[in-house]
């Protein structure tokens, strides 16, 4: 068994919330991106890789967003949806102290300093 693989597995939409989700962390987390949308080729061969690790979604609050967190509740149904509040929209505008939150609802480590 490899240990350095992370058990937990967070999928977010873009490159940008990819690096202000791995910003907040304290903790080795996998971090996924859709690039937005996916196919159902893609979703399936992610599906897949997943087995057997803590999925959690990460999308932002907005109709896009939603689109894909029904189809990754479809294809995934065991996976964890996490949500932003929808004032932020967008999970790379979302304030750290927020995305902290939301990821220690989790029992996600996060760095300190956003836990004021």
């Amino acid at each position: 068994m490899e240990w350095d693989i992370p058990d937990k597995v967070i999928i977010v939409e873009g490159l940008s919330d990819k690096r202000k989700v791995a910003s907040v962390l304290d903790e080795e987390v996998e971090i996924r991106c859709t690039n937005g949308t996916i196919s159902l080729t893609k979703l399936d061969e992610l599906v897949d890789e997943l087995m057997g690790q803590e999925v959690y979604i990460l999308f932002d609050a907005d109709e896009s967003g939603e689109k894909l967190r029904k189809q990754f509740r479809r294809e995934l149904p065991e996976a964890s949806h996490l949500y932003i509040e929808k004032m932020y929209k967008e999970v790379e505008d979302t304030p750290e102290h927020h995305i902290a939150s939301v990821l220690m609802t989790a029992n996600m480590k996060v760095k300190a300093k956003f836990l004021s």
